[in-house]
């Protein structure tokens, strides 16, 4: 017999199967003879109170063992000699679309511009050690995308856009813990998913797919107003259908489809900062105990949203016990993101604290964009197009030129301008700043002066909302690191709404967050399986 129960209880019952156990047999009088074993199917923390509850719904097996798995298996063939579909881009979208391919009978091909998940982290050891940032292999490019070095935080709020559950089992298929399918708010952790990533790649060369890294995309190769393949870097071309998963970073790309006239729009986007706590206190704030969490509670989260002057202002990507990394893909670029291993160990909490940005809040005069102003390898007789369709690419200029401000700020090295919290508050310089786990270094700066106002006054109110909401938040304790731009894609990608392809070029599917359709792994993921289902109705047709 199986009997489910919805409980609440303390932490330390919670943490303990054994207690769990006992309280059951207590509060709902189950025989400790008859319970063979229990699995926890879903928890959550409730810190609304002084007294701190987890809610439990806990599946008891009474006189009989589990014969389920804890996870669904998905079943991969060998698609050996199908159909070819191209995916550029190794990140969670294009990553569930190439399994998902093989589930539906297709082989596919990625191509990665970036390094392998191993080889990629020595490029990003660089950056803190040499300050210097590989434009191929960095934190937004190579296999696993932006999203394997910033920890693998997988909820999501996209639930009508498809099956989350089925994401989450693949990932625990392909190795990652099945804590991800219990908790509220899942996480695999930067350690960890590393090898998440790597067992993905296995299954899509086992079952005859392929993998070419340091392989970038240079043109679509387009025949009247139909997509036939892929011309790269190496000097190999391959063909077939294309989905484009390429991220939120690859300005590259957007340049070449502005030039090329495919219609892409200028999207919103969110800008801010790093907002650093120490650990410790959030644990305080959050759990209302001067001792912090204790031996039983994680390392506690916080959320915050409010309207300030008509945009959003609001938290984002939280890392509790987390580090803040310098996330930059190119030269003279400066960007801050936040990511957490699986203990959330560290002495520090950080999340992005950023402020609704909507096309028309930019003026094209105001970008200041000029041609040679652009990143060495984009002079060509083709740039006079981009300035044609200058309104497409405005939010990326906005973010390029930000992201330059702070490089210059930082004394044009990875060493990111800060500010502490309290002084942004009261447009007073900091004159020294606390200790921080941002590796390459911090320089005093006054953030409040050189970034936008329309940033930094609406944060400035949105963090006195919050200290209002949250006592001890707002505090000189915690440090404002610069600049959070990568958020989401400046641009979208037209897709038609049922085909999921290009509107008008045809064989062509703008896949995931760098299409302007995703916010984060898990809607990345299932963006790239709906992606691949398209593909195989066009295929079909």
């Amino acid at each position: 017999m199986i009997q489910e129960y919805q409980l609440r209880v303390l932490p330390e019952i919670a943490a303990n199967e054994q207690r769990l156990k006992e309280y059951l047999i207590k509060e709902k009088g189950l025989n400790t003879r008859e319970i063979t074993a229990i699995r926890i199917l879903k928890r959550s923390i409730d810190a609304r109170q002084r007294t701190i509850f987890v809610n439990l719904n806990v599946r008891a097996y009474l006189n009989e063992m589990p014969t389920d798995d804890e996870y669904q298996h998905t079943s991969y063939n060998n698609v050996e000699g199908k159909p070819q579909v191209i995916i550029v881009g190794a990140g969670p979208g294009g990553l569930f679309a190439a399994l998902r391919l093989i589930e539906l009978g297709l082989r596919p091909v990625v191509v990665e511009r970036g390094k392998d998940v191993r080889e990629r982290k020595k490029d990003l050891a660089q950056i803190s050690r040499q300050q210097t940032v590989d434009p191929e292999s960095n934190y937004s490019f190579g296999e696993g995308g932006a999203g394997a070095y910033s920890d693998g935080k997988l909820y999501t709020r996209s639930k009508k856009r498809g099956n989350v559950d089925k994401i989450l089992n693949v990932f625990c298929q392909h190795g990652a813990s099945t804590s991800i399918l219990v908790d509220a708010h899942p996480h695999i952790g930067t350690d960890k998913l590393p090898r998440v990533i790597e067992n993905m790649r296995n299954t899509i060369i086992q079952c005859g797919g392929e993998v070419h890294f340091e392989t970038r995309m240079d043109a679509l190769i387009i025949e009247g107003d139909e997509v036939k393949g892929i011309e790269t870097n190496t000097g190999k071309t391959f063909l077939g259908p294309v989905i484009l998963a390429t991220g939120h970073s690859a300005r590259d790309v957007y340049r070449w489809l502005a030039a090329n006239q495919v219609e892409i729009e200028a999207k919103g986007i969110a800008v801010g900062v790093r907002l650093e706590h120490p650990a410790e206190l959030i644990d305080q704030i959050q759990y209302h105990n001067r001792n912090g969490r204790g031996k039983y509670l994680p390392a506690a989260e916080y959320s915050f949203v409010n309207q300030v002057d008509g945009r959003g202002v609001y938290s984002f990507c939280m890392c509790p016990g987390g580090f803040i990394v310098p996330a930059a893909s190119g030269p003279q670029q400066i960007v801050v993101n936040g990511m957490s291993p699986s203990n959330r160990g560290s002495r520090w909490s950080n999340s992005g604290m950023v402020v609704e940005l909507r096309p028309e809040d930019v003026l094209n005069e105001e970008l200041g964009t000029k041609n040679e102003e652009l990143p060495c390898g984009e002079h060509s007789a083709a740039n006079s197009s981009f300035f044609i369709h200058h309104s497409s690419l405005k939010m990326m200029y906005f973010q390029e030129n930000l992201e330059r401000m702070c490089w210059q700020q930082g004394n044009m090295k990875q060493t990111a301008p800060a500010q502490r919290m309290a002084d942004f508050t009261k447009k007073k310089l900091s004159f020294d700043l606390p200790e921080s786990s941002y590796a390459p270094g911090l320089v005093s700066s006054p953030l409040h002066f050189w970034m936008p106002a329309f940033i930094t006054d609406r944060l400035s109110k949105g963090f006195q909302l919050f200290g209002k909401y949250c006592h001890g938040f707002l505090t000189n304790e915690a440090t404002m690191i610069g600049v959070e731009t990568r958020t989401s894609s400046p641009v979208r990608i037209i897709r038609d709404k049922e085909s999921l392809q290009h509107i008008r070029v045809k064989g062509l599917f703008p896949c995931g967050e760098g299409a302007g359709y995703a916010g984060g792994i898990v809607s990345a993921g299932i963006d790239g399986e709906r992606c691949a289902e398209a593909v195989k109705a066009m295929i079909k047709d």
